[in-house]
């Protein structure tokens, strides 16, 4: 296997950074897929059962490709509480309300992981828990009104400003950005390639 070297069944911006973080290769793909969970799915299952599906629908596409045949990488990452997966953000009553359900409270993301490499599906899951502090109306509305929580799950991103709301992180800090490095690496070390 060529290292460095995978596609990414991915848009995500910060799945790039990270992968650029690890110093991985990598060429994006997005893949088309129906993101729904199913009636009773628990959540675990949902995601595992997302990033494989991402990764299955890439691989059918680069298959047809000509060259060498490279590792292809799904993830998935959900918001939970009260063992309800919150998605991302219809719109803006939906986001802040979201964020008035987080506030003060703990909740989980999840992170699957799911390498398809010739033809063989390689798996991982990074659990991890959030404590977000109390947040006033204000506050919620003017994070709204920044942008950044539109498009993103549990309508709050780690990396950015939300940072000022976590009081307590147990797990992967790359786990709830969206892409879990130590898990990651395992996977990749154990296809036989090196991390630089």
């Amino acid at each position: 296997m060529p290292d460095s070297s995978i596609y990414l069944a991915s848009a995500s911006p910060r799945r790039q950074e990270l992968l650029h973080q690890l110093g991985i290769g990598f060429e994006v793909v997005a893949p088309e897929i129906h993101e729904q969970p199913r009636a009773g799915e628990p959540a675990a299952d949902y995601v595992l059962r997302v990033a494989a599906e991402k990764a299955h629908c890439v691989a059918r596409h680069v298959r047809a490709r000509a060259g060498r045949a490279l590792p292809v990488l799904g993830a998935d990452t959900e918001v939970v509480i009260d063992q309800e997966i919150l998605g991302k953000p219809r719109n803006r009553d939906h986001g802040c309300a979201m964020l008035r359900r987080l506030a003060g409270r703990t909740h989980e993301v999840l992170t699957a992981l799911c390498i398809v490499y010739q033809g063989v599906e390689h798996n991982a899951l990074s659990e991890n828990r959030v404590t977000f502090g109390p947040l006033s109306e204000e506050e919620i509305v003017r994070y709204w009104e920044s942008g950044e929580p539109a498009d993103k799950a549990g309508a709050y991103a780690i990396q950015g400003r939300a940072a000022a709301f976590v009081a307590r992180l147990e797990g992967s800090y790359s786990g709830v950005m969206g892409l879990p490095l130590y898990e990651l690496a395992l996977l990749l070390r154990h296809l036989g390639m090196s991390i630089p």
